[in-house]
């Protein structure tokens, strides 16, 4: 058994939404994904995906990505990223993985996951590229902080050996700091925060290694060549 990380796949298997644009390296990236998950994934294995799943709009539409994630090995364990519009309420995408057979995903939304004992916690969070002292902006970052704490709190409660945070957008990059975001993890003893959202060009400017005490480590798929990181065995 192992637990995996990957973020930002974008699969596009039923709508139009080519990626190579943002450089070569999303050349193929779909057949890369499978390729490589395939090289290092089994059965009993666990993989956290960090938000931007699916360019669908709608989980109709998103059917086909959700497909192929099914057929590839594993446990899969979805955040919500800011691409993914096809989010509904937690009941109706367990409806909707229910109906269509699609028994080896789960979502990562006002709960955790164990794997073994480490407890699987996190939320989207909210990006650096917006103003954090518009009103609107401030409610929704406000409603992700509870959920991030509600998510390590039940973390917490199963005693664990380590407490792994995986968010979609960084809580560090260049010179912005979340300090609301730090505080917490730190709060509840977190030594490792994975993160995703960033490509291209800012992948330059993204935090890894040791700041403040935490661990982090941007999995986003073209940043780590399309391939899961191994997080723990």
């Amino acid at each position: 058994m192992a637990l995996f990380t990957l973020a930002d796949l974008h699969l596009a298997t039923t709508t139009q939404k080519p990626m190579d644009i943002f450089g070569g390296r999303w050349q193929g990236y779909i057949e890369k994904i499978v390729k490589n998950w395939r090289a290092l994934v089994g059965d009993q294995d666990t993989v956290v995906l960090g938000g931007d799943i699916s360019w669908g709009i709608s989980l109709a539409e998103a059917r086909g990505d959700f497909a192929l994630l099914e057929s590839l090995p594993g446990e899969k364990i979805i955040l919500k990223g800011n691409h993914d519009l096809w989010w509904e309420t937690a009941a109706k995408m367990h409806r909707f993985l229910e109906e269509n057979g699609f028994q080896s995903i789960d979502f990562l939304h006002n709960n955790c996951f164990f794997y073994e004992k480490t407890a699987i916690c996190g939320t989207r969070g909210w990006p650096f590229e917006e103003d954090f002292a518009d009103p609107h902006n401030e409610k929704i970052f406000r409603r992700e902080l509870l959920r991030l704490e509600s998510s390590l709190k039940q973390g917490a409660a199963g005693k664990p050996e380590e407490i792994l945070c995986f968010l979609h957008y960084p809580p560090l990059y260049a010179n912005f700091r979340c300090g609301e975001i730090i505080a917490l993890l730190q709060r509840y003893g977190v030594r490792r925060c994975v993160y995703g959202h960033l490509h291209s060009d800012s992948l330059r400017y993204a935090v890894e290694g040791m700041y403040e005490g935490i661990e982090w480590r941007l999995a986003s798929g073209d940043h780590v060549n399309f391939t899961p990181i191994l997080l723990k065995k």
